[in-house]
């Protein structure tokens, strides 16, 4: 290993993430009630412009109002965009008035470092000013051509920064890929078109103790095709991945929780190697196949998964003691 160590950031349990438009308060118990483990109040994309300032407002009184913490939730504001008019105004009148209730900020279409560290500031300020309790995360959508090009430089940007989350929709139109859907397969690529892009903001991630987290796939009818998407992910070290719709919630809670036999094998795995450690033996076998250091850290990966969702409280599908 490296003598450089970094601090990893705060986890959080982040399989399933709904958006829910700020625009629209009725949605905001559905998903309160719901399962989906990381909720953000969106006042960006699914707002329109001459709702931005009543959106505001119905998340201002969305954080008093409900309990998330509570219910388990991580919960988040998307802001606009720092190149918009609204992005003072949201991060300004969210957290003076509803900070303390706040887990997250999401930046979208973040593309270099200073980017973050505008938000960062302006957090640091109002957080002193106000006496809120807590340091607000940071969360940003990796969506654009110049945000992946500057993704490692980013990743370091501040100690606040939480997660990095693949926004393909922008990051397609960044990129001018010839592609009218969000997300998915191109029957015209010989493979994963996302796969390297995702891949590279997955190291930036893992380097610098960040949670990688997958982002939307458009086509809410097609579950398989979704399923198909968060296992690629998951492969790769994906977390979890958005849920656009709440029929998506429980695809991405299964797929990024541990199955049974994983999480047993894990287990055993550690067992093995704590025997052997005991026998003063560095590797094992266990089931015809060797196991050493490198697969007691993947065990563990595995395991802390699960305590996470256990302690959420949660009854998912696929985890089990």
């Amino acid at each position: 290993m490296s003598h450089t160590r970094v601090e990893p950031a705060r986890q959080r349990l982040q399989r399933s993430e709904l958006a829910v438009p700020g625009s629209n308060p009725g949605m905001f118990l559905k998903a309160l009630e719901g399962e989906a483990d990381y909720i953000f109040l969106d006042l960006e994309d699914a707002v329109a412009p001459g709702d931005k300032e009543r959106a505001r407002t119905n998340v201002i009184e969305a954080l008093l109002e409900h309990d998330w913490r509570g219910a388990g939730k991580t919960i988040s504001v998307r802001i606009n965009g720092i190149d918009t008019h609204y992005m003072y105004r949201d991060v300004v009148d969210v957290v003076e008035q509803a900070g303390h209730r706040l887990d997250t900020i999401l930046i979208p279409k973040v593309g270099v470092s200073a980017d973050v560290y505008l938000v960062d500031a302006l957090l640091t300020q109002i957080e002193e000013a106000e006496g809120i309790p807590h340091r607000i995360g940071i969360d940003v959508l990796i969506e654009t051509a110049l945000g992946m090009a500057n993704v490692e430089a980013i990743a370091q940007s501040s100690r606040r920064l939480e997660a990095m989350h693949f926004g393909v929709a922008d990051y397609a139109a960044s990129c001018r890929a010839r592609t009218v859907v969000i997300g998915g397969l191109n029957p015209d690529y010989p493979g994963d078109q996302w796969h390297a892009a995702l891949s590279r903001m997955i190291v930036a991630c893992r380097a610098y103790g960040l949670r990688p987290i997958d982002g939307p796939f458009g086509d809410f009818k097609d579950p398989d095709g979704y399923r198909l998407a968060a296992k690629r992910g998951a492969a790769l070290g994906i977390e979890g991945k958005w849920a656009i719709h709440p029929s998506q919630i429980a695809l991405a809670n299964e797929t990024f929780s541990p199955p049974p036999e994983e999480l047993d094998r894990a287990r055993r795995i550690l067992v093995a190697l704590e025997d052997a450690a005991r026998e003063g033996r560095g590797a094992a076998q266990l089931d015809g196949r060797m196991i050493d250091a490198a697969s007691a850290r993947m065990a563990q990966n595995v395991v802390n998964t699960a305590h996470a969702i256990d302690s959420r409280g949660g009854q998912t599908a696929g985890v089990g003691r």
